[in-house]
């Protein structure tokens, strides 16, 4: 039971780590530098053959203010990897950190052994060898390390990536293609600085029940920067790298866009939209029109998503909306595409009678049991003790939670407690039946990998990989720090 006695010492401590960041909180001014574009790698052109060194670097946050960082192959973040469909990508990956990590292929649906889940480790000077087979439609996916324990703290210190599967259909469809012009990723994240312009990770109780938030919102790896776009359409790649904080994404002049891909591929049609919430983990593909050569921003509103607990005073000013970035017309541009697509995809409709079991899981954010013994509060149960379960049960990596069967597909029922929680599940795409009860709006009816759970959701999950026991597949909050705290379960599938 979570007695007066624990909420006090959770307030104190919390208390002090806010206090630190309230001193350094003005490093949120707004620098306004241009969007950094990550090096493109085509795996295709490269023979299929792609390699990563994972290694610390020096990259400015902020022009003028150089600091350690860490990233795949670059100073932070890592490059946009392109594969094509009916492909095998042979990807070597070299790990120059002093600690282990991992590197899963989030939104990729490959076999058990080479997803890169925390079973996947590198030790620190290793390498790892790994051959893709991908098939799947067309979509953006991302990488990033899965470390039990460990994933936060290395997300958050800049490794992170972003992945293009193509099969020609987005050619087909005279979709913005041209790479850093108008087909732009935007990797969406939040961080403290300290006067030095690095990042601070120091996560206090409070910290660990509402995750890790930021004072100062960041795109591909820079604060505030400006995208020169042509006028016409633009294609913007999104992807929610933060480790907890929800975007609530619009556009300052109020003006609509269209929603074309969630995580796993296109919708049916475009969904027209004035704004988007996009959890951590999740990816969607829009459709924006600067034809008219309007100047604007684009910015989120205010993250809600905060348990009782964090709603003490001071915890509100981390969790405000405010800018993202600014789009500004380049006339030396020419605009490639002016119209949007009415049609995309023939999007299947969700056959539940197909499903051979159904299963229940909660996510208990609330089960303090150990937790504040020794005033630690849950980064992880093997250090401070069980902090966030489902069903009641941490993260234990010598337990399968699920066994299921190659081939065919299951209702899983996921049910929140005190916040909403974005659960993640490895190895699939599956298709939203309802949330809190309710047909899923028209662009959350596409393949999904992450579902933001407020209350309750129903998903159909197909099972078209392997996984053996000793390489299972994860499911998860993606909300970091409750994943490292236990928040995790493991399915394998035969």
């Amino acid at each position: 039971m979570f007695t007066r006695r624990h909420f006090v010492a959770a307030t104190a401590l919390t208390s002090v780590s806010l206090l630190t960041r309230s001193n350094i909180s003005a490093y949120a001014a707004r620098s306004e530098a241009p969007l950094p574009i990550p090096q493109l790698i085509d795996a295709k052109a490269n023979a299929n053959a792609v390699s990563l060194t994972i290694g610390q670097g020096v990259h400015a946050y902020r022009p003028g203010q150089s600091v350690p960082s860490f990233g795949y192959s670059a100073p932070v973040l890592g490059p946009v990897i392109r594969l094509a469909r009916d492909e095998r990508v042979d990807v070597t990956i070299e790990n120059k950190m002093s600690r282990p990590t991992t590197v899963h292929w989030h939104g990729l649906v490959i076999p058990g052994e080479m997803d890169g889940g925390p079973h996947n480790s590198i030790p620190a000077g290793d390498r790892w060898k790994v051959s893709l087979p991908v098939d799947q439609p067309e979509c953006t996916a991302w990488f990033h390390p899965h470390p039990h324990e460990e994933t936060a703290e290395q997300v958050y210190s800049g490794l992170a990536g972003v992945l293009i599967v193509e099969d020609g259909s987005g050619e087909r469809m005279g979709l913005p293609r041209s790479y850093g012009v108008d087909d732009l990723p935007l990797v969406l994240q939040d961080r403290f600085f300290d006067r030095r312009g690095a990042p601070i990770y120091q996560p206090g109780p409070m910290d660990i029940m509402a995750g890790y938030r930021g004072d100062t919102i960041i795109v591909n790896g820079a604060v505030a920067p400006i995208a020169r776009v042509p006028a016409g359409l633009v294609r913007l790649r999104l992807l929610n790298g933060a480790n907890a904080r929800i975007f609530d994404l619009r556009f300052s002049d109020g003006r609509s866009f269209h929603a074309i891909a969630s995580d796993g591929g296109y919708l049916a049609t475009p969904v027209r939209l004035r704004n988007l919430l996009i959890a951590p983990g999740e990816r969607y593909e829009v459709l924006i029109d600067f034809a008219d050569g309007s100047e604007v921003m684009l910015e989120t509103g205010a993250d809600q998503n905060v348990p009782m607990m964090g709603m003490m005073r001071g915890a509100a000013p981390f969790v405000g909306g405010g800018s993202v970035m600014k789009f500004q017309i380049d006339p030396s541009q020419r605009a490639a595409v002016t119209s949007v697509p009415k049609h995309l995809v023939d999007m299947p409709l969700p056959d539940r009678s197909k499903a051979v079991a159904r299963r229940q899981f909660l996510l208990n954010d609330m089960i303090m049991g150990g937790m504040m013994g020794g005033m630690g509060f849950g980064r992880g149960a093997g250090r401070f003790g069980p902090a966030m379960t489902i069903n009641g049960q941490p993260f234990d990596s010598d337990r399968i939670d699920v066994e299921t069967k190659l081939g065919t597909m299951e209702v899983w029922e996921i049910g929140s407690q005190m916040m909403a929680h974005p659960f993640h599940v490895h190895g699939t795409q599956f298709q939203i039946l309802s949330l809190n009860g309710q047909v899923p709006p028209l662009h959350l009816q596409g393949w999904k990998d992450t579902v933001l759970v407020a209350r309750e959701a129903q998903i159909l999950v197909p099972f078209k990989q392997t996984a053996p026991r000793d390489h299972p597949f994860m499911f998860h909050c993606h909300i970091l720090e409750h994943e490292d705290a236990g928040m995790m379960g493991q399915y394998i599938c035969s």
